[in-house]
């Protein structure tokens, strides 16, 4: 089954219980009570009371049972709250005194990469920072696009844009389209499901990628200064991090696939 983004009703404020988001959450990951209960050691019976609100969990109860279902630390936050507690994790911009080893460990992560291009973006695809090997790439985009915030998948996809040197664009939109419907599916927000919805209407692909049968993992071809290149990308998060924009950060290396397109960025 595919997943599709849920209509959103811009007038309807509910305020759920803290079991009701946690059963929702135990839903959304294909969990029984029972298979809750044995993960976080409880019994099933606690569970169950606490879902349907017979009973009271205190804040560690709520926060092992976040832990096993996998609850983003934003949302974690947002479950202490309807049990009445304080939040416990930070949202810091990453300017902070206090986030100044994450800077320097991403810029040294974004450096070392060079010269091949490397850009670090937030859990709605904005842009935080790039590396110099990106600047060519976004000379060539229309200015109106760069202004902040500047998203990665909006880029990626608009002729202005990214988009308007991918050429195999049909193939890119599927990867974008996949990538933001198992994140909507692993935690719904609102901002990025408009997002999906403004850039994945039906009737909106390119029509079909490249033969990819033989290829390790699906490239993205780039035309750039007359030349194409093939690129391949890894992402890189933070473990175990306590503070909520660390946790939304990710950095996407793109390598080069072919000795060719190696070749454009060292010679």
């Amino acid at each position: 089954m595919s997943w599709r983004p849920a209509r959103r009703c811009v007038r309807c404020t509910i305020v759920h219980t803290v079991g009701e988001l946690l059963r929702q959450w135990r839903h959304r990951r294909g969990l029984s009570q029972l298979d809750l209960a044995i993960a976080a050691d409880v019994s099933a019976r606690h569970v169950s009371l606490v879902e349907t609100g017979r009973s009271r969990p205190s804040a560690d109860m709520i926060l092992r049972l976040a832990g096993q279902l996998r609850v983003p630390l934003r949302e974690r936050n947002r479950l202490l709250l309807a049990g009445g507690y304080a939040p416990r994790y930070a949202e810091r911009p990453l300017g902070d005194d206090a986030l100044a080893a994450v800077r320097d460990a991403v810029a040294r992560i974004l450096r070392a990469h060079e010269p091949y291009p490397a850009v670090v973006f937030d859990r709605r695809w904005n842009i935080v920072l790039t590396n110099r090997a990106v600047e060519p790439f976004f000379a060539r985009v229309d200015p109106v696009l760069l202004r902040p915030p500047v998203n990665l998948v909006r880029l990626g996809l608009d002729p202005r844009g990214l988009g308007g040197l991918v050429v195999n664009r049909a193939d890119v939109r599927a990867m974008f389209r996949t990538r933001l419907a198992r994140q909507l599916a692993a935690a719904p927000d609102p901002e990025l499901t408009a997002l999906y919805e403004e850039l994945f209407t039906p009737g909106s692909d390119d029509g079909p990628g490249l033969p990819i049968d033989a290829e390790v993992v699906m490239p993205m071809v780039v035309r750039l200064d007359g030349r194409e290149l093939r690129l391949f990308s890894t992402i890189t998060t933070f473990g175990t991090p306590a503070d909520i924009t660390v946790e939304e950060l990710a950095i996407e290396s793109y390598y080069p696939a072919d000795a060719e397109s190696a070749a454009y960025f060292t010679g």
